[in-house]
């Protein structure tokens, strides 16, 4: 369902990973994203450990700072406090939500991963601001939650999910349009800005595929 909530103020959402950026500096590669109109990150980099994340946020934060955008760190709660990131990610194994948002507050975002209609109820029923739902298209990144959802089972879930949802897996500018048909808010992706040769004119690509939000097209 598309969304004009001044919560969620993005419809691209790109999330990291350092493996996928052909050898080139993660900082880069989110600058030039950002760069190119970008304006939510969520840094996903579960192998680092707690003192290589935290100092790896905190260059985030001061990028996204500079660049107005959203900060989300993927499921560590105390990282996204310390470098006063606008929220988390959680997954199926994290933290509950509504522990979550005792810890964090009713200003930070929480998005919340879900692969199929039941996972999405709960998620938006717990609270969350908002979720993925995925992996729409086959993709070696997501092959860990099994076969891809595919579009009809996202469009079941954007009809009775109110809260902005974010497609996610295998979404390339050459799919976008049959993705955004089912009408979600917007759309996540990993390797189509992280593995481009320029991931600004990537990002600029896939921001122009995208919809008007609603609060836009009635001005």
């Amino acid at each position: 369902m598309r969304s004009s909530s001044p919560w969620i103020d993005f419809d691209l959402y790109l999330i990291t990973d350092r493996k996928q950026t052909g050898g080139r500096n993660l900082e880069f590669v989110v600058e030039d994203a950002l760069r190119g109109g970008v304006r939510a990150i969520q840094l996903r980099e579960k192998d680092l450990s707690s003192k290589e994340l935290y100092e790896l946020a905190y260059e985030m934060r001061k990028l996204t700072t500079r660049h107005n955008a959203r900060l989300i760190i993927n499921d560590r709660i105390d990282i996204a406090l310390a470098v006063d990131a606008d929220g988390v990610h959680l997954g199926y194994n994290s933290m509950p939500i509504y522990r979550a948002r005792m810890v964090l507050g009713e200003k930070k975002l929480i998005g919340v991963s879900c692969h199929n209609q039941v996972q999405a109820i709960i998620a938006q029923e717990k609270g969350a601001d908002f979720i993925t739902f995925g992996p729409i298209y086959n993709t070696p990144s997501k092959a860990l939650y099994g076969d891809p959802v595919g579009l009809k089972r996202l469009q079941e879930a954007t009809n009775i999910i109110q809260i902005p949802i974010f497609a996610l897996g295998g979404i390339k500018a050459d799919n976008v349009a049959e993705v955004m048909a089912a009408a979600p808010h917007g759309i996540g992706v990993v390797s189509a800005i992280m593995s481009a040769e320029e991931p600004r004119l990537a990002a600029r690509t896939l921001l122009s595929l995208l919809p008007a939000p609603e609060s836009d097209l009635e001005t």
